[in-house]
């Protein structure tokens, strides 16, 4: 076991080394960090001594680390990193090496020298040529990156390019997120050290993987089995055509070895793998919401249009469409007009509004034949989206119900009624559709 790293997540303390004119690195981690509310120590440290505003803070630079803190960010230039670390690790417990210029452009023995000069002193790395970290909870962003809103996603990633876009697109997307940690290199801690670690982290409802190869493959699955006992792990792999794995390779370094082989060891673990970027969040989305969801579906819309292209969607992933029993049938006839279809897919019409979504909504709940339900909302222009989102929310029912309002400017105050009330909204019927998929996984 990779033992504890809450001193990189939760620091009580931190110091930056680097060069704090605007615009260096050094500097934009250290208004990232200010800015983002750290309330521990925070010392600045350049050989160089003087002072730096920022945020509206001044901070007096330390000419050279004087005193233990919990975790060092070094973005200071390649060749003096050994001996940075080799004086000040009696004074750290880990180091966030952003510097590049080790293994990634072929400087294995500089980076070696980094290892062992952290190892000499007992000190944890994470990198080198890494975008830093993040530990939302403990308001502590050491990173360039864009800061982030707190929520249960923890998203560990290789490439720090990826990561900074990661966060990005979670922002627009309403991901809270609870830590970020981009390794690089990997040249002392790698993504089963943070898997374990994640796995306990008691912030962290689900965990996000960015991959292009792994080094150590029965560390890997005995850390990803661990993690998926514990919680969900989606893992985005690149690499997975030969071209692909020929440039993952150049990128970290690492070995990206046959995507079959990944694959299968990903099932096996019973990680949710995905396919594309936006489908990291729309999975994020979903364990946001619940643990887990079964394989019968019903699905309610006042479209017949989306309502088809869900019900197609969650055949081909494998999911069913449940049988309604006749109770259930009879009991929605009572209350629906006659043009409208009570046969699963769900149709309520046009013209549906919040009393007909509600007692649906909760007649298809009391259905045993029916574990989740796909709502879909296309409101015309006459019913507002949030008498329909109201609906939803309100409705009584103990199932997962995963929401498709559509589209855009239209739905805005429905979406924003259902965030509110903590349901994730999933812009079009497939994306639904995917989030029932992968909560049956579990």
């Amino acid at each position: 076991m990779s033992g504890d790293l809450s001193f990189f997540f939760y620091p009580k303390s931190v110091a930056v080394f680097g060069s704090f004119k605007e615009g260096a690195i050094a500097y934009e981690i250290l208004r990232n960090i200010v800015e983002g509310g750290f309330d521990g120590k925070i010392i600045p440290v350049n050989p160089k001594g003087g002072t730096v505003e920022v945020a509206e803070r001044s901070f007096e630079i330390h000419e050279k680390l004087d005193e233990p803190v919990d975790a060092a960010i070094i973005a200071v230039p390649a060749k003096i990193v050994p001996s940075l670390i080799d004086e000040i690790g009696p004074l750290i417990k880990g180091a966030v090496v952003i510097s590049a210029g080790f293994s990634e452009v072929g400087n294995d023995a500089l980076e070696q020298e980094l290892v062992e000069a952290a190892r000499k002193h007992g000190v944890r790395l994470i990198g080198p040529n890494c975008a830093g970290i993040f530990g939302v909870h403990g308001k502590f962003f050491g990173s360039f990156e864009v800061r982030v809103k707190p929520g249960g996603l923890a998203l560990i990633s290789q490439s720090g390019a990826f990561g900074g876009a990661a966060l990005a697109m979670g922002n627009d997307e309403g991901i809270g997120f609870s830590a970020f940690v981009s390794y690089g290199n990997a040249s002392d801690l790698n993504e089963s050290d943070f898997l374990e670690y994640f796995a306990d982290d008691e912030n962290t409802r689900a965990i996000a993987l960015y991959i292009e190869g792994v080094k150590d493959g029965m560390r890997f699955m005995k850390a990803l089995r661990y993690a998926t006992s514990k919680k969900p792990v989606i893992i985005l792999k690149a690499g997975k055509s030969t071209s692909g794995a020929k440039a993952a390779a150049s990128h970290t370094g690492s070995l990206a070895g046959s995507y079959e082989i990944y694959r299968a060891a990903f099932k096996q673990a019973g990680a949710i793998e995905v396919e594309e970027m936006e489908e990291v969040f729309d999975a994020a989305k979903a364990f946001e919401m619940y643990p887990k969801a079964g394989k019968r579906v019903a699905v309610i819309t006042n479209s017949g249009g989306p309502g088809v292209l869900a019900t197609d969607k969650l055949e081909r992933l494998g999911l069913e469409i449940a049988r309604l029993d006749e109770g259930t049938v009879e009991a929605l006839k009572s209350f629906l007009p006659p043009q409208c279809s009570v046969k699963n897919p769900i149709d309520l019409i046009a013209d549906a509004d919040y009393e007909r979504y509600k007692r649906t909504v909760e007649a298809v709940c009391r259905d045993g034949n029916v574990d989740s339900i796909l709502v879909i909302c296309v409101p015309p222009i006459f019913i507002p989206s949030e008498d329909i989102a109201r609906a939803v929310v309100e409705a009584d029912c103990g199932k997962p119900i995963v929401a498709n309002f559509m589209a855009g400017e239209l739905v805005k105050g429905g979406v924003e009624l259902l965030e509110n009330a903590g349901m994730k909204n999933f812009p079009t019927p497939e994306r639904a559709a995917r989030a029932l998929f992968w909560l049956s996984r579990r």
